[in-house]
């Protein structure tokens, strides 16, 4: 067996720009599939990531002006939400799992606690907007519909909120100022959303109505829905539009009017278009792994013609055609086997310096290899380096020793 692998390596060492050349051409495609794949990992992480924020199955719904007549009335009307539509939505939508209105606070406002202030966006809300923004309570709670009822003057605030207006204490049963008004701090959450939704004060919706002389008015209206089937979602969602359109004699074809915002149909978009990315990839990949297994074929062709007086000398002291066969697809073997390793191991060193790096790009974070189908595809890479190398070595065997003697003269 040593003697048979020296001699192999003995052959190889005797054409090394031959064997290099193939070799590069094997341990490139394996190489551009670890990257690839790699980099389509990046790109599935970056979507999650853009979605990490809210609930996908969540809908927005947010008024505008029409820009169609309807019922009578010219385009250029404002329409505004109330009470009366989130109340609508929820009897009248059974596809609806959390719903809650959005009251803005327009500004960021000044916001104290004895001598500590800074500004934060402050947002009236009901108890389902914690289900839609994926706050996590780590102190507390969050707001309750009996707060909402009795127009509480109670907040909910963001970990940035509570380290500049706090800094380690626990703000619970502390009261914060809110354009000169005291709101009790009843929970604190956290947002994977990052910074700027942890600068943000919750408050009840009918409060923050009541400071601002809107006791009915609502920005917008947002919903999760109970079931993440595409078709179900936009149907529901197209149900929310088409309820709200008749309760405000929208024309129920003028989308500006009432602009809805399918957060599931969006993420499916988008999943589609790496799904196409994933089998480009592949195709990609595999073609420059089939590349480099013909390039290997080719090679060995060449070596078999070259190595006929070579052959033929061992057939003529009693070679076999077994021994014959089994010396030229090891030969195919070792190279595609040395090669694809090198490639693997070098694509995944790069794409774990890509990633410790932290590169910040749109739509890519954290690109990972899978090594398992890297390893798949290594053993693919071998077993048609076995077939591109069985070929030749089935012609070698072939060789008649007396012609090939005739030949090496």
């Amino acid at each position: 067996m040593l003697e048979a692998a020296l001699e192999i390596l003995s052959v190889l060492g005797r054409n090394r720009l031959r064997t290099v050349l193939t070799a590069l051409s094997v341990a490139w495609g394996v190489f551009m599939l670890a990257l690839l794949l790699g980099a389509g990992h990046g790109l599935e992480n970056g979507v999650d990531w853009e979605f990490r924020d809210d609930a996908v199955t969540s809908v927005w719904v947010r008024s505008g002006k029409t820009s169609l007549p309807f019922a009578g009335r010219g385009p250029g009307r404002d329409v505004r939400f109330t009470n009366d539509d989130y109340e609508a939505a929820g009897r009248e939508v059974p596809a609806i799992e959390y719903r809650s209105g959005a009251f803005y606070l327009w500004g960021e406002f000044q916001v104290r606690h004895r001598n500590q202030h800074s500004a934060f966006d402050v947002l009236g809300v009901h108890p389902g907007f914690r289900h839609v923004e994926k706050a996590e309570m780590v102190r507390g709670r969050f707001l309750h519909d009996v707060d909402l009822e009795e127009r509480r003057k109670v907040a909910v605030i963001g970990t940035k909120v509570r380290q500049s207006l706090f800094g380690d204490d626990d703000p619970l049963g502390k009261r914060i100022e809110i354009r000169g008004l005291a709101f009790l701090v009843v929970g604190e959450y956290e947002d994977v959303g990052g910074e700027a939704e942890l600068r943000k004060i919750y408050v009840p919706i009918t409060t923050a109505q009541l400071l601002y002389n809107s006791p009915e008015r609502i920005h917008s209206l947002v919903f999760t829905l109970s079931n993440n089937d595409l078709e179900e979602s936009r149907l529901a969602s197209e149900s929310i539009r088409l309820l709200l359109a008749r309760r405000h004699d929208v024309a129920p074809e003028d989308r500006r009017a009432i602009r809805v915002h399918n957060n599931l149909e969006e993420y499916k978009r988008l999943t589609a278009v790496f799904g196409w990315i994933h089998v480009f990839v592949w195709i990609v990949a595999l073609g420059t792994l089939l590349a480099g297994v013909v390039g290997v074929g080719n090679i060995m062709l060449v070596a078999v013609a070259e190595r006929t007086k070579e052959i033929g000398i061992r057939k003529a002291i009693g070679a076999t055609p077994r021994s014959i066969v089994g010396m030229i697809v090891c030969e195919a073997v070792l190279i595609t086997a040395v090669s694809g390793y090198a490639g693997l191991v070098a694509g995944v060193l790069l794409v774990e310096a890509i990633a410790n790096a932290a590169i910040e790009l749109p739509l890519f974070r954290n690109p990972a290899v899978d090594l398992r189908i890297t390893w798949i595809a290594t053993l693919i890479l071998i077993v048609c380096g076995a077939l591109a190398g069985l070929f030749p070595a089935l012609r070698a065997a072939r060789v008649d020793p007396i012609v090939a003697l005739r030949e090496g003269d």
